[in-house]
C-alpha cells in the first residue's frame, strides 16, 4: 500500500481526463483507500469523445462519472475577464492552461458536494504548476475536504509504471504510438511541453505544432477579420453577432490559417523550475491584439497606464493559481470601471504568422482629429505649453543650480 489516509476517506471525486494517468488513479484510489471514486470529466474544448471517456473510467473502477459542460462558463467567467485586465505571463502566455485550471476545480468541488464525498483527487505531479491551481482552489471552496494527490505518494514513477499498473489491474489502455509530447487543450489554446522540448531551447519541431499552419505554408496573401467588442468583451466577427464559445472557435480557425498564434516561451515555473514550452492561441492573440488596440484609442493615459501594471499582477495571480482571492476579486472591480468605453470594432490584417491593425474605430474615441493633427488650430493653445514645460522643468533647473552651488564651492576649497 502506497499511502495510508487519515482520517478514512469513503468517497472520492477525481478530476478526470480519461488519460493513462488519471485512469489508472481510479484503481488505485480503490485498493489503497478502500474508497468509492467518482469520475469528473469536464469539457471545456479539448475536442474528445466524452462519451468514450465516460466508457473507460467506469471499465477503470468509477462508480459513477459527471461529465461537465464548462465551455461557456470558462469563456465568460475566465478567459473574457482575463482579456479585459491584459493579463499575459512574461510578455508571451496567454495563461490557456491556467484559466482552464480554476473552472476545472470549481466544477471538481461542486460535484463533491453535491454527492457528499469527502475527498478530492487529481492527477497533476510534484512538479508542475497545476497541483498548486487545483489545491488551492479547493482551499478556497471546499477547504474541509481532503485533498489525494497521488503523484506525490505513490510508487509509480514513469509511463513504463503506468502502464504496468494499467495491465495488472484491468485498466483498459489502447496501443498506440507513444506520444512525444504532453499537451494540453481547450477552447484557448494548445499547450506542447516535454519531447525534444525538454533538450532543445531553439525552434520546437514542426510536428509539434497542431491547431496553426505553418507561417512558412500559410496562404501567400494578407486576409482580415473584424473583431467587434462591447464594454471590453468580444461579441462579433465580421460584423455577425455570435455566441462566446462559437467566437471563440470561428477565430481559431482563421488565425490558424493564417499561421497566427504560435508561443515558443522559455517560462518559469511556480515552483522555481524553468520550462520549455510551446504554445498555440490563435483566435485568443487575434482578441488580445484587437482589445488592446480598442484601448489605446477608448482609454485616457493615465487609466491606460496603471492598467499595464494591473495586468502584470493579474497574469502572475492567475499563473499562481490564486483565482479565488480577494486580489484578484479587487483587481476585477478596477477592470471593470475602464471597461464600459470599449467599445467598437478593431481591423486586423493576418499574414503568414503576423498580426497587423487595419482599422480602429469606437464611438467613445478619445481621439481628436482637430488637436491630434499637425495643422495649427485654436482648439490648442500652443502657449500653454510654455508654462506646461516650465513647471516640469522646475526639479531639473534646481538640481543644475545645486550642483554650481557645489562646483563653486569646491573650486573656492581648491584655490584657498
Amino acid at each position: 500500500m502506497d499511502a495510508s489516509p487519515s482520517p478514512p476517506v469513503k468517497r472520492v471525486v477525481l478530476a478526470y481526463s480519461g488519460g493513462l494517468d488519471t485512469s489508472v488513479i481510479i484503481p488505485w484510489l480503490r485498493e489503497n483507500y478502500a474508497c468509492e471514486v467518482i469520475a469528473m470529466v469536464g469539457n471545456v474544448g479539448q475536442g474528445d469523445d466524452f462519451a468514450a471517456v465516460r466508457r473507460k473510467a467506469l471499465a477503470s473502477g468509477a462508480s459513477e462519472v459527471f461529465v461537465e459542460d464548462l465551455r461557456e462558463e470558462f469563456v465568460t467567467g475566465y478567459l473574457w475577464k482575463a482579456v479585459k485586465a491584459g493579463t499575459v505571463y512574461e510578455g508571451k502566455y496567454l495563461l490557456g492552461t491556467s484559466l482552464a485550471r480554476p473552472v476545472l476545480a470549481k466544477a471538481q468541488v461542486r460535484v463533491a458536494l453535491d454527492e457528499g464525498a469527502d475527498a478530492l483527487a487529481h492527477g497533476c505531479t510534484g512538479k508542475g504548476n497545476d497541483q498548486v491551481r487545483f489545491e488551492l482552489a479547493y482551499q478556497a471552496l471546499a477547504p474541509h475536504l481532503q485533498v489525494i494527490a497521488p503523484w506525490r505518494v505513490w510508487s509509480i514513477k514513469s509511463r513504463e509504471d503506468a502502464l504496468e499498473y494499467a495491465e495488472d489491474h484491468g485498466v483498459p489502455v489502447p496501443v498506440t504510438k507513444t506520444e512525444l509530447y504532453s499537451r494540453d487543450q481547450n477552447l484557448w489554446h494548445l499547450s506542447h511541453e516535454g519531447g525534444p522540448l525538454e533538450t532543445h531551447l531553439g525552434e520546437p519541431p514542426e510536428d509539434a505544432w497542431k491547431l496553426t499552419r505553418s507561417p512558412r505554408r500559410a496562404p501567400d496573401r494578407e486576409g482580415t477579420v473584424e473583431i467587434g467588442f462591447a464594454a471590453g468583451v468580444p461579441v462579433s466577427v465580421n460584423g455577425k453577432r455570435l455566441g462566446p464559445v462559437k467566437l471563440v472557435e470561428t477565430l481559431n480557425e482563421i488565425g490558424g490559417h493564417y499561421g497566427v498564434g504560435r508561443t515558443d516561451l522559455v517560462e518559469n515555473r511556480l515552483v522555481g523550475i524553468k520550462s520549455h514550452g510551446a504554445y498555440e492561441t490563435p483566435g485568443g492573440t487575434l482578441i488580445y491584439t484587437a482589445h488592446q488596440e480598442l484601448e489605446s484609442i477608448c482609454l485616457d493615459r493615465e487609466t491606460l497606464h496603471y492598467k499595464q501594471h494591473i495586468a502584470l499582477r493579474y497574469a502572475e495571480l492567475v499563473y499562481y493559481g490564486q483565482w479565488f482571492t480577494p486580489l484578484r476579486e479587487a483587481l476585477d472591480a478596477f477592470v471593470e470601471v475602464t471597461q464600459p468605453n470599449v467599445t467598437g470594432t478593431v481591423t486586423l490584417g493576418l499574414y503568414r504568422g503576423n498580426v497587423r491593425v487595419l482599422d480602429r474605430q469606437s464611438p467613445y474615441s478619445l481621439y481628436d482629429t482637430s488637436i491630434g493633427s499637425f495643422v495649427m488650430n485654436p482648439d490648442y493653445n500652443q502657449k500653454d505649453a510654455e508654462g506646461f514645460i516650465n513647471i516640469l522643468g522646475l526639479p531639473l533647473r534646481l538640481a543644475e543650480a545645486m550642483r554650481k552651488k557645489r562646483e563653486a564651492k569646491s573650486a573656492r576649497r581648491r584655490a584657498g
